[in-house]
C-alpha cells in the first residue's frame, strides 16, 4: 500500500526475498532519476518476520515508479517481465551494462541481463531499435543478425551491419 504522501497512481510492484530496500539502494545509485521514496516497516511481529521490519519500499528507477515487496522466497522473477533502458550511446549502454552484471549479475543475450536480485533487464541503445526498424529491410535484417550474436549490444558493429 503507497504512502499517504504519494501521488502515484500506478507503480510496477517488484517481489523480492528480503532484500526490497538493497534493490531500491542499488537502483538509485545507477540510474539517473532514481531515488528512494518511502521505506515501510511492519508495525507488528508477523510469521516471517518481526515488528520493525522492512515490508515494503518505495522506490523509483529512471523516473518508472515501483514497489518492492519483501514477500518471502516463494516467488523469484523471470523472463517474462524485465526492465529496458534505453541509451543514448556506447558509454551509456556499457555503464548500465557494467553496473548490473559486474555487482552480482549475469549476462544473456540480445542485451538482456539479470540483476543479483534476479531480475532482468534490458540494456538497449536507441541505435539498435533504430537499426532493426529501418524501412530498408535487408539492412534491418542484418542489424538484427548481428544482434543475435550478442550479449552487450556493440552499437559500432549493429551500425556497420546495418549499413552492409
Amino acid at each position: 500500500m503507497p504512502s499517504a504522501k504519494a501521488s502515484r497512481n500506478i507503480a510496477v510492484c517488484l517481489w523480492y526475498d528480503g532484500k526490497a530496500e538493497e534493490a531500491a539502494n542499488f537502483y538509485a545509485s545507477t540510474f539517473p532519476d532514481s531515488h528512494i521514496d518511502a521505506v515501510h516497516r511492519s508495525p507488528g511481529d508477523y510469521p516471517s518476520g518481526k515488528q520493525g521490519d522492512v515490508i515494503m519500499v518505495e522506490f523509483t528507477v529512471l523516473g518508472l515508479p515501483c514497489l518492492g515487496l519483501n514477500g518471502g522466497p516463494q516467488f523469484k522473477f523471470d523472463e517474462a517481465v524485465s526492465l529496458q533502458v534505453y541509451t543514448r550511446d556506447q558509454a551509456e549502454t556499457d555503464r548500465y551494462w557494467n553496473a548490473i552484471v559486474g555487482n552480482g549479475g549475469s549476462e544473456s543475450a540480445c542485451g538482456w541481463c539479470k540483476d543479483k536480485f534476479g531480475l532482468s533487464w534490458q540494456i538497449t541503445p536507441r541505435a539498435l531499435m533504430e537499426a532493426v526498424s529501418d524501412s530498408d529491410r535487408a539492412a534491418a535484417k542484418r542489424a538484427f543478425e548481428a544482434m543475435m550474436t550478442m550479449r552487450k549490444i556493440d552499437i559500432a558493429t549493429i551500425e556497420a551491419a546495418r549499413r552492409g
